[in-house]
């Protein structure tokens, strides 16, 4: 050592610290790594992909080699300081110099380039997937020694080794729900609502999107002929139910377009349109939209009536309606939901509770009432008068219109 130069001395230490920031960094890239996107680049033959993906189904083997070198340059790094420290300022200068590699190594060779590993994780990952396999193969004895080892200890406390294999461990509804809501600048609003729609298609029921019974827009058979002519006439529907005095009596669905042929050639009449009627199909209310879909699909219907226990009505649901569920309105309507200046939202209480979460990402509950004017119905067990304030599940809310039976619109106020 004393024949060697200082600067070569030097050049050796500053080699040392860069390959043990390299395996640092390299560390923190391979278990950051984004492990779908990775799946994503191997399907497309991306060379250094299908080389980190076979890496990673061995981590400990990964880890354990990374430990191993990083340890050993470390150990020597300290080694070739105290030669240096001793040749230029003997005994006493061993504690100076053991301080500033310290230094040098926590911000060289572990923070900086782990920080350069968490921000871009496919950099490093990518060149230590060409470099540590021949570097396995070279050290397999002691690797596979040193996880034998660690495999024993693991077990100890009830860890099996098999679950260090494990890539990814798959995401429930929940957590791809929080990703997707996250994801601002990958996915345009239009889309996230899309996508949290369709999650939430299992959990929801036709109860929560169907029009309810009160607004059911029907023919009844005990009107005039004329009446129900005119009906027909001005109908923005495709389909009405028919019935006999109310809902609950329905005895089919009429396709508008048939009925308007008739017209036209004056022979319509009630019996006509009794022999037109397509045979009403009945929803279970407790009937999930996802199910209610792939029925709607493979009967090859377009609407049904959604009923309760009793076999009573309770609303309508359409083709239209599951669809709009996912994809949003498909016609141009004024919104339900109206954000003010002030940071307060204007909204009409006949909205879905769901409809208003996903809106404004707030966490009413779902799981009784339907509507914003049946939560705050339940929760007063009154319809409040215009200008009351109340507080509901962490929210200020000022009644602004109602009628005689319900609650028409409500303010709610800033929150802080």
């Amino acid at each position: 050592m004393n024949e060697i130069s200082l600067s070569i001395l030097f050049g050796i230490l500053a080699v040392l610290l860069l390959i043990s920031a390299f395996f640092s960094g390299s560390e923190t890239a391979l278990m950051t790594l984004n492990r779908y996107r990775l799946q994503h680049l191997v399907k497309k033959k991306h060379k250094s992909a299908v080389k980190t993906h076979r890496l990673l189904k061995r981590p400990e083997r990964v880890l354990g080699l990374i430990l191993i070198g990083n340890n050993f340059v470390n150990i020597l790094a300290a080694a070739l300081t105290t030669v240096i420290a001793i040749r230029i300022g003997g005994n006493q200068a061993i504690p100076t110099a053991m301080g500033l590699l310290t230094f040098a190594i926590l911000v060289f060779s572990e923070v900086t380039p782990k920080t350069l590993g968490t921000l871009k994780p496919e950099l490093l990952a990518f060149v230590s997937a060409w470099i540590y396999p021949p570097l396995l193969k070279l050290f397999y004895p002691v690797v596979w020694t040193i996880n034998l080892i660690s495999s024993g200890l693991l077990r100890i406390f009830g860890i099996k080794r098999k679950k260090l294999g494990e890539v990814a461990e798959p995401l429930n509804k929940d957590e791809l729900k929080s990703l997707v809501s996250q994801a601002n600048h990958q996915l345009p609003a239009r889309y996230r609502n899309m996508l949290m729609s369709i999650l939430d298609l299992e959990s929801a029921s036709v109860t929560d999107i169907m029009t309810h019974r009160n607004e059911i827009v029907g023919i009844d058979l005990e009107e005039s002929i004329e009446d129900i002519i005119r009906q027909l006439q001005a109908s923005p529907h495709t389909r009405l139910p028919v019935y006999k005095k109310n809902i609950d009596r329905v005895i089919g669905f009429l396709h508008i377009r048939t009925a308007l042929s008739r017209i036209s050639h004056a022979d319509l009449d009630k019996q006509s349109i009794v022999n037109s009627l397509a045979k009403p199909f009945f929803i279970p209310a407790s009937t999930s939209i996802h199910k209610q879909m792939q029925i709607f699909k493979a009967e090859k219907l377009r609407i049904g009536l959604v009923v309760d226990e009793y076999g009573d009505v309770l609303g309508l649901v359409t083709l239209d309606d599951l669809l709009q569920e996912i994809v949003g309105e498909l016609a141009i309507e004024e919104p339900d939901i109206k954000a003010q200046k002030d940071g307060s939202y204007l909204v009409d209480a006949g909205v879905s509770i769901r409809e208003l979460n996903r809106v404004t990402q707030w966490d009413l509950p779902t799981e009784g009432p339907k509507t914003l004017n049946g939560l705050i119905i339940e929760y007063m067990e009154t319809i409040p008068e215009p200008g009351t304030s109340i507080k509901l599940h962490g929210h200020v809310i000022e009644i602004v219109k109602r009628d005689d039976n319900a609650i028409k619109s409500v303010k709610f106020k800033p929150v802080g």
